[in-house]
């Protein structure tokens, strides 16, 4: 039995010797494997099991008025993170959402988007982000595994509604989506950083390791004055609402440098909550939108005539009984006028006075001083999404275009562009394009001024010339509501008829109001455009449109501090008796 007996122990301890050999030979082939055969490949697989890049987004710049005060800027605000557990199931993770329902206003919306990232297998999912830190404190309180906090930069318009199609705005991720945001987005934006987020095996802590560190923003200075902004808002806007309108538009500029005092625009909307609530609010009215000019025009058909010289300011015209004949159409004006000196019929705003002026100056001429005056043609301001106008070939006028044009007719153009036609005649015949960002600071010592480029497009003696017109337009013709007590004021009326594509004419209860000018006329401060769209009961340019310039003006006066120094009437009439006498 002994020998029986110690013959099985040895057969066991023989086959325990084996299998531990067998065992130990595996292993030593598995280790073999994983630590040099597979290092490579189960080393990526682990680091992408407990790791994950993160895109570090810079501090976007600050956007500054002229006058230094901060119209746009960036500051640290908390975003809550969910960092799904493995080993917990749907129900339990779902849990921890809807906790937070409340505290951060959760929609189903939202939270279906998270469930879905959950099943989906996440590392990393969004649950709010950018929210107050009030909101942060509580989040802090519930204690919740796998629900963390980190800062991100939030974009804030400490003026709100101030300035909103100007500054534009931007996405939650802080692109620039319109406005100066998206025009400068590549100085604003600064450069992206990189960081890696590091978990432990069980995935239940995290820290990270910056990459790459993110390049803050550039700063920029607008031209925007944030005072005259909000002057020009506020009257647009009940000017809007008295009149019952569908939209309005106001810019004030310097005529010598191009530069945008404001730009006002209303509907409007709040930049803080972009996008806006609807499409109309978020336009750029100043230069998105197109529409026929109406008798404002007829600044151009006078400025071509005196390049042509082909009028005189003695120079009369037979306007008769307010009606003109001209292939087959019927072309009015609003009273009748009998006999107009030149300037009279820009002065009354006569349509068929205007008519007789354009045949003077021919079909070629007239087209190439349009063009000239920067019609059809983006005026290059620094925003995005200007519109050219619509302004047809020579070739595809037809026999009553010359006369259309003529008094605004045929052509439709952006306020910007019409603006750009007073800076033009403000500035004695030099053009300049408009510009909204004054300065660009590259760093603390080194700042990157725009520079004004001039341009002459018209000569001086007919900008002189016409700035004497405009001024008797303002003192005893269609604009005298925009009249100021103690100042000198040039400018034009406008009021068009909006063409009714349903019936293919023109509408007789739907019009454009408007009034262009500057002042004071001895030396332009400042020129200003303003655009009432449909009226209600009064919609002429002097009705409509001219007061509102006169309200606006009248603030402008006193917040530049620029003294009356108005000269009287007798002076003004005996230089234009010298003039005419030329």
């Amino acid at each position: 039995m002994d020998r029986r007996h110690q013959k099985r122990v040895r057969l066991r301890a023989v086959l325990l010797a084996f299998f531990f050999f067998l065992w130990a030979t595996g292993l030593s082939f598995r280790l073999v494997k994983i630590q040099v055969v597979d290092h490579s490949r189960l080393k990526t697989l682990v680091l992408r099991q407990n790791q994950n890049k993160d895109t570090i987004l810079p501090i976007r710049g600050t956007i500054y008025d002229r006058n230094g005060k901060i119209l746009a800027r960036s500051l640290p605000a908390p975003s809550v993170f969910l960092y799904p557990f493995e080993d917990e199931a749907l129900p339990i993770q779902m849990e921890k959402i809807y906790k937070l329902k409340g505290i951060l206003n959760l929609s189903y919306k939202e939270i279906q988007k998270i469930k879905n990232r959950i099943e989906k297998g996440d590392h990393f999912i969004w649950v709010k982000r950018k929210i107050d830190h009030q909101q942060a404190e509580r989040v802090k309180k519930l204690r919740l595994p796998g629900i963390f906090l980190k800062l991100e930069n939030k974009r804030y318009y400490p003026q709100e509604k101030l300035a909103a199609h100007v500054l534009g705005g931007v996405s939650i991720d802080d692109a620039g989506l319109s406005g100066i945001e998206y025009e400068y987005d590549s100085k604003l934006g600064g450069k992206k950083g990189e960081r890696l987020i590091l978990r432990d095996a069980k995935k239940r802590e995290y820290n990270f390791e910056i990459l790459k560190e993110p390049e803050a923003g550039k700063d920029l200075i607008l031209s925007i004055d944030e005072t005259i902004q909000y002057i020009a808002e506020k009257e647009l806007e009940r000017a809007v609402h008295q009149h019952r309108a569908s939209w309005g538009t106001v810019i004030i500029a310097q005529p010598f440098t191009g530069e945008i005092l404001a730009m006002a625009n209303y509907p409007t909307y709040d930049p803080n909550k972009y996008p806006p609530s609807s499409l109309d609010s978020g336009r750029n009215r100043a230069i998105h939108y197109n529409f026929e000019p109406g008798s404002t025009f007829k600044i151009a058909t006078a400025l071509a005539a005196l390049e042509a010289n082909r009028v005189k300011l003695n120079d009369t015209f037979d306007c008769g009984e307010g009606v003109i004949q001209l292939a087959g159409k019927t072309i009015r004006d609003y009273k009748k006028f009998g006999l107009l000196t030149f300037p009279e019929v820009i002065q009354y705003s006569s349509n068929v006075g205007a008519i007789q002026i354009g045949q003077l100056v021919g079909e070629s001429f007239f087209f190439e001083r349009i063009k000239a005056y920067g019609f059809g043609e983006k005026t290059g301001i620094d925003l995005p999404g200007e519109e050219k106008g619509i302004f047809r070939k020579l070739s595809d006028w037809s026999k009553i275009s010359l006369a259309s044009l003529s008094f605004g007719q045929e052509i439709s153009v952006t306020a910007i562009q019409l603006l750009q036609v007073m800076n033009i005649i403000a500035n004695r015949g030099l053009i300049t394009n408009p510009k909204i960002v004054k300065k660009i600071l590259l760093s603390k010592n080194e700042i990157r001024e725009r520079p004004s480029h001039n341009r002459r497009v018209l000569s001086e003696k007919a900008a002189s010339t016409m700035i004497k017109i405009l001024e008797r337009v303002v003192e005893e013709g269609t604009g005298t509501t925009a009249q100021i007590n103690g100042y000198r004021i040039a400018g034009k009326t406008g009021t068009a008829q909006k063409f009714n594509p349903a019936i293919g004419a023109y509408s007789s209860t739907l019009h454009t109001s408007s009034f262009v000018g500057f002042g004071p006329v001895q030396k332009p401060a400042f020129s200003m455009i303003v655009v009432i769209d449909e009226p209600k009961d009064k919609y002429h340019g002097g009705e409509v449109a001219a007061p509102l310039f006169r309200k606006i003006a009248q603030r402008l006066f006193l917040y530049l501090r620029i003294p009356p120094q108005k000269e009287s009437k007798v002076l003004l009439t005996a230089k234009l008796m010298e003039e005419n006498k030329r």
